[in-house]
């Protein structure tokens, strides 16, 4: 019977350390709020960075396609074209879009006027440097007008999600809330008070955090977040000794599979 008392106190102990009771609660989102919160949304403009690929369209008052198809890529806006600058960007199996890409010096090559340094600016900066090129010192075009947008920006949301993975935001805009909605929510077994996001801006990487249950997440520069953020949901404790019960039953399982045959053993050889 000696033979028998290691194996079954081993057993006993890791099951009733596996049986510990779990008493967390998951936190709301902005916990402890109320009517009173009336900040004034102020929307900061995103920079263009390298890798950016921008759509830049040029129009004018004149009603002749000709004059403003110069300063347009070939075909922009057609979901076939291909890239003046000699990128594009594939939206899905058979398809490219149409764009210009900031390279590594962060500069894009534009049509008629050569290299433009873009990196740091917002969009509204590069459509006025634009626009000035179209009316100074000489009128090229007739009451010129730039659109500019973001062709591949996109948020990663990873860890405790729904739906983990890349999101493309197609209006170049996106709140942590609203990307974390589009990954799917953040489950019972997600730590809200402390999600991380990875951001990397002028060639530098940094991370920051911030409180989904907190009424201040308003205020924290990663609530509007930047293109290619990375946005880290990390599981609960109790998550986490959930998985570690995982473990402990299955090892808990081996150990009564060899309580079982020493049990038979002992008695074969009695």
């Amino acid at each position: 019977m000696r033979l028998l008392r290691l194996p079954v106190l081993a057993f006993l102990a890791i099951y009733f350390s596996a049986c510990g009771t779990q008493h967390k609660v998951n936190i709301a989102y902005i916990e402890n709020s109320d009517s009173a919160i009336n900040n004034t949304v102020q929307l900061s403009e995103i920079k263009i960075q390298k890798n950016d690929l921008l759509s830049i369209q040029v129009y004018s008052s004149s009603l002749d396609p000709a004059v403003v198809a110069p300063y347009n890529l070939p075909g922009a806006g057609s979901s076939s074209s291909s890239s003046a600058s000699g990128t594009s960007s594939g939206a899905s199996a058979g398809q490219s879009i149409s764009g210009f890409l900031v390279d590594e010096n962060g500069n894009i090559e534009y049509p008629r006027f050569g290299t433009i340094h873009v990196d740091g600016l917002t969009k509204s900066q590069l459509a006025d440097t634009i626009k000035k090129k179209l009316t100074v010192p000489v009128e090229l075009l007739k009451n010129p007008s730039v659109v500019i947008r973001f062709l591949n920006f996109k948020v990663t949301v990873l860890g405790e999600v729904g739906h983990p993975g890349s999101i493309a935001i197609p209006n170049g805009h996106v709140t942590i809330l609203e990307a974390i909605g589009l990954a799917g929510d953040i489950p019972i077994t997600g730590e809200k008070n402390t999600v991380k996001v990875l951001r990397e801006i002028n060639g530098k990487r940094e991370i920051g955090y911030i409180n989904l249950s907190s009424k201040e997440l308003f205020n924290s520069p990663y609530y509007n977040l930047l293109q290619n953020d990375v946005v880290f949901v990390h599981p609960t404790k109790t998550k986490i000794r959930q998985s570690d019960q995982a473990t402990l039953q299955r090892v808990t399982t081996v150990l009564g599979i060899i309580t079982s045959l020493t049990l038979i053993y002992n008695i074969i050889n009695r």
